[in-house]
């Protein structure tokens, strides 16, 4: 048995070919059963993302077996011939597929290095292959491994310490400035992408109150009710601005919604308490003259959060080096378990046949015993499997103790088939 894993990603294919053949959690329950066979396919799990498909499966048979039957499977359910994808796909083997899905549940193979969404989908696809009945014995032992190598990456490293996201550099900064959003009103300005994430990120803070002020008033309760916040109409800007500590904006317009007056009445209602405003705009929609008001802080997109999202970035790219070495010493550990979970099979199947031939021949004899009463019956079979594991234990334990100390898994394979003969093999 091998493990395999078919992908493709956002290094290695146009988003073009990879919405051809993504799935969604649907057609993954449906799929799966397809894909793995119970023949050339053991068990299968798919990871399908805005960024990546891969299928990673675990399979007996051969290279060429296996992708004619992934070939099959794309096309079946995408209708996508398996030589339009081929030149986008990398394919990986045992080992390699261990360190790849490691390295991408650790968030070291995202776009965005150390984002926190991938571990969440890489356990969603385990998830769905579990409930499709596709992921047994040894994808578990792979994916719980994967979570455990993530987990440490996490904890052992800065790898998700900075925000490297425009949204999450903004409520990061707006942190920063005061300590703490703890007791803090923010008000969100604009109901787009950019205001959604930054909602998001803010649901992880303490801050006491988060307003939504958007033209359209139906966009900005829907996004107000992730929060729980307030809705504040369009034409009541200034009045909120007015009880606001941070005021981030995005939205598409094409002119300042905050300019230096509107900004001047705002701290004269405020007094000496300091507000933040943070442009993630574009084009800008806070006139960058504020910043001369007293007690007014400006933070914009083309000024301070590009160059505090490139210096995360690289910092992040640093504590990948580490990373990487976590994730090598778990494939190293991975390698190990995976082998003496495969020795144990393969000693218990020849300890399986001694214990067969050994019942084969008391039939063959059993007639020369005579009669015996139930207690002697089961008092011979007994004697005999007692005796088969007398002498096959010392045998068996020193198989296993030569593959732990010196991995020599080829001559332990010999002594197998040497010992259990052909039919332990085909087993």
């Amino acid at each position: 048995m091998s493990l395999y894993l078919f992908g493709l990603n956002h290094n290695t294919a146009p988003v073009e070919v990879r919405e051809r053949i993504a799935f969604s959690e649907d057609a993954c329950l449906a799929a799966l059963p397809l894909l793995a066979d119970g023949s050339i396919i053991s068990e299968a799990l798919i990871l399908s993302t805005c960024n990546r498909v891969e299928i990673l499966i675990e399979s007996p048979a051969s290279e060429r077996e296996i992708e004619n039957r992934i070939g099959d499977f794309i096309f079946s359910v995408h209708s996508t011939s398996y030589e339009e994808i081929e030149p986008h796909l990398y394919r990986l083997r045992d080992a390699a597929v261990a360190r790849h899905l490691f390295r991408v549940a650790a968030s070291l193979d995202s776009m965005i290095i150390g984002e926190t969404q991938i571990q969440g989908q890489v356990r969603q696809a385990y998830k769905l292959a579990a409930e499709a009945g596709t992921a047994r014995r040894n994808l578990h032992k792979l994916l719980h491994h994967a979570f455990h190598a993530a987990k440490r990456v996490r904890t052992q490293t800065e790898i998700g310490g900075s925000a490297v996201s425009i949204a999450s550099a903004a409520i990061e900064l707006a942190r920063k400035t005061f300590g703490s959003l703890e007791g803090k009103n923010v008000l969100i300005v604009g109901a787009g992408e950019m205001a959604q994430a930054a909602v998001r990120y803010l649901k992880q803070t303490r801050a006491e109150k988060v307003s939504i002020c958007n033209r359209t008033l139906e966009k900005a309760a829907l996004l107000a009710v992730e929060t729980g916040g307030a809705v504040v109409p369009f034409e009541n800007l200034a009045n909120a601005l007015k009880q606001s500590d941070v005021v981030i904006c995005s939205t598409s317009a094409n002119e300042y919604l905050i300019d230096r007056e509107t900004a001047k009445a705002t701290q004269a209602a405020r007094g000496a308490v300091q507000t933040l405003f943070v442009d993630i705009s574009v084009p800008r929609n806070i006139a960058p003259e504020i910043r001369e008001i007293e007690n007014v802080l400006l933070a914009d997109l083309v000024d301070d959060l590009n160059t505090a999202i490139a210096t995360n970035i690289e910092s992040r790219q640093r504590e990948a080096v580490r990373a990487d070495a976590i994730i090598a010493e778990e494939v190293e550990e991975f390698v190990i378990s995976m082998r003496a979970m495969n020795i144990g099979d393969r000693l218990g199947l020849l300890r399986e046949k001694m214990q067969g031939t050994a019942a084969a021949e008391l039939a063959k004899h059993r007639a020369r015993l005579g009669d015996l009463t139930e207690e002697q019956e089961i008092a011979v079979q007994n004697l005999l499997l007692s005796t088969v594991n007398k002498i096959s234990h010392p045998i068996l334990y020193g198989l296993r103790r030569s593959h732990e100390e010196t991995g020599a898994e080829e001559f332990v394979e010999i002594l197998c088939s040497l010992l259990g003969g052909e039919e332990t093999d085909r087993r």
